[in-house]
Formats: structure tokens, C-alpha cells, sequence
């Protein structure tokens, strides 16, 4: 497995905050966090010099920020009074500042480390690595607590892979014998020196950079005397870092290779949509020649609508009507049968076959009587007499119509989506 420890102060937005670590914050809302493992956590910290889990922890327990910020207070008050009081006397007295400033600037505010064994798909035991993580800071303050002090740390179980927060100050006593919070002066009493000697001083070349490879050293020390097999090559640094760097490119090829197979699928997609607005479109210019048409539209739209006016009007008007002739006959052949009646029996019999027979024959006429009126209505003189009149009769709300219909075909028309061509890419090495 491969040990991780990196170092940081700030970030966007300004120094780390020690409300993360403690979890002194409303983590109910962070989805990353997995709150059924937060009350194993493990802190602690230097004022009460205790671990504790997360349940165990109360009210009266002192927060990271309260213990950072008493330790600020009580270590570097006289450093901040003692400057202050040079700074007034040199009229320079804008300068002045407090303990939380220093304990919120980026140049002396703590520095925090976070130290992982192994990845998500493989690590230690949360317990081993509480061991081998206490080892390596009981050997650090052993060795350097003069100048290095360890504020506080916790032990997440909460996020993954287990790791830990771990937060410090470097410090030094200045000629006034103020201690006052200053890292590379401080680590050179500590006795490490630049990485290159013959060159200055530098974010490449400075003392941190040896504390840290020192930190590493120690820290595999501590991992061995818990029986446990690492990686000690850094990954950082020669051929391990191209090897690094290859393995990245190529996962955002994968990436890249994988975005584009998705690009290509929304852009079938966008083809179909794009032949359909096509299809839609030359609709549009087809009804639009036709709506340019209003005269032979308006006809158009006139006769369908007196044909089928006439049809429906002949169907139920001569239903009616031999609905009606029916009953009347109906009615007759009742009062004729009647015994009251005084007429000879045969008589009113024979009455009675002919009605019946006339009723039959009504029946039979409907459909040639149906066939002489819409020819009647269908003679040329008179069709165009009242196609005419429809036509007139309805221009204006069909104007008014055709009119709606143009701005809804310039409105689809401009929302048309043309598609740009696909354009791969690749990272290079």
C-alpha cells in the first residue's frame, strides 16, 4: 500500500478552517460525509490532551477553533503586545495586529497535514492507523516540540478512506524573547538545512522541504513497526512523476474518448431533430404558398364546407320528415282500428294493408329522394350562388386566421436548431 501525507495552509477562500476536522459544522447537509460512521471519529487536542470519539464528545468540550485560538492567545500575546508597541513607537501603527490575526493569516496561521494509508479499494484498519499515527507524532514532539507544536488532529472514518487532520505551528523565539510564530527560522533551529545548500532559498529549495522528506522517512518507520508493507519511493519526483503524469493523461483520454461517445449519441439525435424541423419547415413554406393563395383558400375552404353542410342538412331533414310521415300514418292506422269505428270490417282492413304498404314504400323512397335534393343543391347556379355568400360571410375571421398561422410559422421557423459539426480532440503527452 502507499502512505500519503501532504501539507497545506490556505485555500481559496483564506487559511483552513479546524471546523471540518471536529466536525464542527452542520454535516448533516454534506452529502460526502457518511454520517452512520462519524461517531467512531477520533480527536484530539492540546489543551485537554485526550482522545475522544464523537459521541463521547459534550458541550463543555472545547471545539479546534476555541483550542487553537487560546493557544494563540496564550503562546504569542506577548509577541503581538511587544510589536505593536515597536510599530507605535515607529509610527507605524496600521501595522498593529491581534492574536487572531496571526492565527487567521496565511503566513502564520497553522499548518495542517492529512495523512492517509492505502486508497478506497484498499487500506488499513482505522485502529492501525490511529497506532501508527500516534507513533509518528509522539517521535515528532519528542524531537521537535521545542519549536513545532501540535495544536490538534481528528481521525475520519466518515469519508472514504480513513485518514487523518493533523494541525500545527512552527515557531522560534525572536530577539526580544518573544516567541513568535515563524516557520523557516524556526526549522533551521531545528536543525534541517536547504535540500540544495549552493543554491538560495526558494519555494523549490527551502527547509520545509527537508522537514517533510524527514516526516516521510519517520512516518514508513512508524508503518514498519506495525507490521505493515509499503511503498517507500515517493511518487513524486523523476521517473515515478512521468509515469504519474502519463497515467492522468491518459485517464482524461479515457475521459475525453468516453464525453464524445455521449456527444455522439445526443448528436444522432440532434440529426433526427434537425431532419424533423427540416420536414416541419418545408411544411411550413408549402402551407405558407397556400395561405398566400386567400381567394382560391377561401374558396377551397367553402365549398368543402358547403358540401358538407348540404350533405348533413339533406340527411337530417329528409330523416325528419319520414320520421314524421311514418308516425302520421301510424297514428291513422290506430284510429282505424279502433272498434268504435263504424265502417265495414273489410273495408278498414284493406285501409289498414294499404297504409302498411305505404309505409314500406316511404322506407324505400328516403335514399332517392336524398339523391334528387343534393343534386337540386349541387346544380352550378345555385352552388356558386351560396359558396359565394359563405365566402363573404366568414373573410374576415379567416383573415384574422390565416394571419395567426404566419406568425406561428416565422416563430417555429426561428427557433430551428442547426446542429455544428463534431470536432475531436485529444491531450498530448
Amino acid at each position: 500500500m502507499r502512505v500519503s501525507r501532504h501539507n497545506g495552509r490556505s485555500g481559496s477562500h483564506g487559511a483552513y478552517n479546524p471546523k471540518h476536522n471536529d466536525r464542527g459544522f452542520d454535516f448533516d447537509k454534506a452529502e460526502e460525509i457518511k454520517k452512520e460512521f462519524t461517531k467512531n471519529n477520533l480527536y484530539w487536542d492540546c489543551i485537554t490532551r485526550q482522545v475522544v470519539r464523537q459521541d463521547e464528545r459534550t458541550d463543555e468540550t472545547p471545539s479546534f477553533t476555541e483550542v487553537e485560538k487560546g493557544f494563540y492567545d496564550l503562546v504569542y500575546k506577548d509577541y503581538v503586545e511587544g510589536q505593536n508597541a515597536r510599530n507605535t513607537a515607529a509610527r507605524y501603527k496600521e501595522r498593529n495586529r491581534t492574536t487572531d490575526d496571526l492565527r487567521e493569516s496565511t503566513k502564520t496561521c497553522p499548518e495542517e497535514t492529512i495523512y492517509k494509508i492505502g486508497n478506497i479499494d484498499k487500506h488499513v484498519d482505522y485502529d492501525v492507523l490511529a497506532k501508527v499515527t500516534f507513533d509518528f507524532l509522539n517521535q515528532l514532539q519528542e524531537r521537535y516540540g521545542k519549536h513545532m507544536h501540535i495544536l490538534d488532529w481528528a481521525l475520519h472514518l466518515d469519508e472514504g478512506t480513513p485518514h487523518i487532520h493533523e494541525r500545527h505551528v512552527f515557531d522560534v523565539v525572536n530577539k526580544y524573547g518573544e516567541r513568535q510564530p515563524k516557520q523557516e527560522d524556526a526549522l533551521k533551529e531545528m536543525g534541517f538545512e536547504l535540500p540544495n545548500p549552493e543554491k538560495k532559498s526558494g519555494k523549490y529549495n527551502n527547509r520545509k522541504m527537508s522537514f517533510d522528506a524527514e516526516c516521510r522517512k519517520l512516518f514508513l518507520e512508524s508503518c514498519k513497526k506495525f507490521g505493515l508493507e509499503v511503498e517507500e519511493e515517493p511518487i513524486y519526483g523523476g521517473k515515478k512523476y512521468l509515469e504519474k503524469q502519463e497515467y492522468i493523461i491518459e485517464k482524461l483520454n479515457a475521459d475525453i474518448k468516453d464525453l464524445y461517445d455521449t456527444i455522439d449519441t445526443w448528436q444522432e439525435i440532434g440529426e433526427k431533430l434537425q431532419a424533423e424541423n427540416e420536414r416541419l419547415t418545408q411544411e411550413n413554406k408549402n402551407l405558407e404558398l397556400k395561405i398566400e393563395d386567400v381567394e382560391g383558400l377561401l374558396k377551397e375552404v367553402s365549398e368543402v364546407a358547403y358540401d358538407k353542410a348540404c350533405d348533413t342538412l339533406v340527411d337530417e331533414t329528409t330523416d325528419k320528415v319520414r320520421e314524421e310521415d311514418l308516425a302520421e300514418i301510424e297514428h291513422h292506422k290506430k284510429w282505424l282500428m279502433v272498434p268504435e269505428r263504424t265502417a265495414d270490417k273489410s273495408l278498414r282492413d284493406y285501409a289498414f294493408h294499404q297504409m302498411e304498404v305505404l309505409q314500406k314504400n316511404l322506407g324505400k323512397l328516403r335514399d332517392r329522394i336524398i339523391n334528387r335534393v343534393r343534386k337540386a343543391f349541387k346544380l352550378s347556379e345555385m352552388k356558386d350562388k351560396f359558396i359565394e355568400e359563405i365566402m363573404e360571410e366568414t373573410r374576415p375571421s379567416t383573415l384574422a386566421l390565416l394571419e395567426k398561422y404566419k406568425a406561428e410559422i416565422k416563430e417555429r421557423d426561428a427557433n430551428t436548431i442547426y446542429l455544428p459539426k463534431k470536432n475531436r480532440g485529444e491531450i498530448s503527452r
